[in-house]
């Protein structure tokens, strides 16, 4: 047989050869793809919109007579939300009014004793000395007796009066010396009693005044507020419910303050610094809306090592399950402005693990503050003011 009628070589043995070639480049491509570009970011799609959840509760027990705020609607921070049945606390501010008023009568007759008793310590020591002179006037008329009684030119019972009259004088004058100590001392005891104070400054008085501002704010505290922007969530409050402090009425959530937390494998975490770049997109409006977010930082530990159960290895069964770490990362602003989020929405995060700038690095989160439950006190200093100055009198 010639090599003419030899046969042609298999064209699958050529194919095997072409699909071996485009895997080896598929290959390539990937390993120059890996080391340019994949090898510095790290993506995952376990990410989920968070934020605060501002529980709102009552500071005083009572009955709601009035809901202002309801479900999906936006409020302002001291805005209206609640009011509950103020009869108890009107009852209770007038109970204070009229303790302070009587407090400052009291303390008032105090100050009023001081210069009645100043006057009473003066009279009773002019009795003592007017004791005195009594005592000396016995006593040299029962020397001058005595004197005479020797030649008989006085009789004995004269003589007997005389002494009489020296012992009556001692009891007078040492009776008067008692009442002189008596008063002195309760004069003492009042002066003690109003030192260092005037009748506004006076303790009885300031804790009055204390009584009534305690009942003008929970007065006050009749009308809940928000204690920040946000919407109305979770509302479960009701028109005659008996609350009690620190009852969960409703929560708001401020909707311009959402973070993203995304639950990396602890593998991919190794190179992640506060301050790296991230890109997001949310399953809400899909990939035609990017938005960018800084890291803040990396969780100090699993989910779930923060679970209400913490998962125990110490079992014999034990199955190595690879743990996710939570890390946080800051929106942009105006981008959450121009394209808003909500509470648990979905999102894949991709992080690029180049050193961050030194300007980028975050800095520590500004702490939260409400202005929503300070109350103007000047209203009340007025109303404490005013009782104090109509009890008085002249």
């Amino acid at each position: 047989m010639t090599s003419a009628t030899q046969a042609p070589k298999s064209p699958r043995k050529r194919l095997l050869w072409l699909t071996t070639l485009v895997f080896i480049a598929i290959g390539i491509a990937y390993a120059f793809w890996w080391f340019l570009f994949a090898a510095h970011y790290e993506t995952t799609d376990d990410a989920y919109v968070h934020g605060n959840l501002v529980q709102v509760t009552s500071q005083i027990p009572g009955t709601i007579i009035a809901i202002d705020a309801e479900d999906t609607q936006r409020i302002k921070q001291g805005a209206s939300l609640l009011t509950l049945d103020p009869s108890d606390t009107r009852i209770a501010l007038a109970q204070a009014k009229a303790a302070l008023a009587q407090a400052v009568r009291r303390t008032r007759t105090l100050f009023v004793q001081n210069d009645a008793l100043a006057a009473d310590v003066a009279m009773r020591k002019a009795n003592i000395e007017q004791a005195q002179a009594a005592l000396d006037k016995a006593q040299s008329d029962l020397q001058r007796r005595s004197a005479l009684g020797g030649s008989g030119g006085v009789s004995g019972e004269e003589l007997l009066h005389a002494r009489i009259a020296v012992k009556s004088a001692q009891a007078g004058i040492a009776q008067a010396q008692a009442s002189y100590a008596a008063s002195k001392a309760k004069l003492e005891t009042n002066q003690a009693l109003t030192q260092g104070s005037t009748v506004a400054t006076h303790p009885d008085v300031l804790h009055a005044a204390d009584q009534v501002r305690n009942a003008w704010l929970a007065e006050a505290r009749t009308r809940i507020v928000a204690p920040v922007d946000g919407m109305v969530a979770q509302r479960t409050a009701q028109l005659g419910q008996h609350i009690l402090p620190g009852t969960p009425l409703m929560t708001i959530v401020p909707l311009e303050q959402l973070w993203v937390e995304a639950n990396f494998k602890e593998n991919q975490i190794h190179e992640m610094k506060p301050g790296q770049k991230a890109t997001i997109t949310s399953d809400l409006y899909g990939g035609t809306v990017i938005y960018h977010g800084t890291l803040i930082g990396v969780s100090a530990g699993s989910g779930g090592a923060f679970s209400l159960l913490p998962a125990q290895n110490a079992s014999g069964n034990w199955i190595k399950v690879i743990q996710r770490i939570p890390v946080r990362i800051q929106l942009d602003p105006e981008e959450l402005r121009a394209h808003p989020l909500r509470v648990g929405l979905s999102m894949q995060v991709e992080v690029a693990l180049s050193a961050p700038a030194a300007d980028a690095v975050p800095a520590d989160p500004a702490p939260q503050r409400t202005a929503a439950y300070t109350h103007d006190s000047r209203e009340v200093d007025a109303l404490i003011q005013s009782i104090i100055q109509d009890n008085l009198g002249s």
